[in-house]
């Protein structure tokens, strides 16, 4: 059940254009489905502002239409789904209308929400290797109902590409930084920006990068104020947290 779904039923409750009864009927829905592989939760969005994401690695095609299908039968309208292989999402695109990002491994049926955050999210890369993960949590961010603003290939290999985009910086609600290699580009915009940062280190990078332990290792540390770190590789759950920070 949608948080607007339940305002609606209380505010007819209270104006008399809905009996008790009847709503509690409609409210009775159950906060789960269980599909015997997967309980799907049709309340996500009630209780955190954001529909269940399927996360699609793991997942057998099958599994993922069984999903895709309970979500759509109790109205979930925007259905993002990550990690999406493209074997998967070209049976998924041959049933429903499917927008795909083979670079980014994600996908999202039906339209994408009008932005209602309090500002744009601005998602930085290093270098044009962190674009797939940026992707996904710029995909992330706009599912779930947010402006978001790209910023790609800004490292510190040439800080001059940084400096000359302080408006974006200065201006944004929420920046989510991606980086691999040393990952040194979240200190950077912490040290500029004002609002919160959100690093996110990649695998990308040479041999003693150890795929993406030393980026996240440099963001973890930051010598810069305001900035949280995601696991290596993980745009969704920084597109996740930028929208709720965006919502606030």
């Amino acid at each position: 059940m949608k948080k607007d779904t339940l305002t609606d039923i209380l505010n007819q409750v209270q104006a008399g254009t809905l009996p008790v009864e009847e709503a509690v009927l409609q409210i009775k829905e159950e906060p789960f489905e269980d599909l015997g592989y997967a309980k799907v939760d049709h309340h996500r969005e009630l209780r955190q502002g954001a529909a269940e994401v399927i996360y699609g690695a793991g997942k057998t095609t099958e599994q993922i239409l069984g999903i895709v299908e309970a979500m759509k039968k109790h109205g979930q309208e925007t259905i993002l789904i990550t990690r999406l292989a493209p074997e998967a999402a070209e049976v998924i695109a041959a049933r429903y209308d499917l927008h795909y990002e083979e670079a980014s491994r994600i996908g999202f049926l039906g339209t994408l929400p009008v932005p209602d955050g309090k500002g744009t999210i601005l998602v930085a890369t290093g270098g044009t290797s962190d674009i797939s993960v940026a992707e996904e949590a710029a995909w992330t961010a706009e599912a779930m109902g947010n402006e978001v603003q790209r910023l790609y290939d800004v490292g510190v290999a040439g800080l001059h590409r940084t400096l000359s985009h302080l408006d974006d910086i200065m201006s944004a609600n929420v920046i989510i930084a991606v980086a691999g290699m040393e990952g040194a580009l979240a200190s950077v915009i912490a040290g500029l920006a004002e609002c919160p940062v959100i690093a996110v280190p990649t695998s990308v990078g040479y041999g003693a990068s150890f795929h993406g332990l030393a980026a996240l290792l440099s963001m973890l540390n930051s010598c810069a104020n305001g900035v949280a770190t995601v696991n290596i590789d993980n745009g969704f759950g920084a597109g996740s947290l930028a929208s709720r920070i965006n919502h606030r």
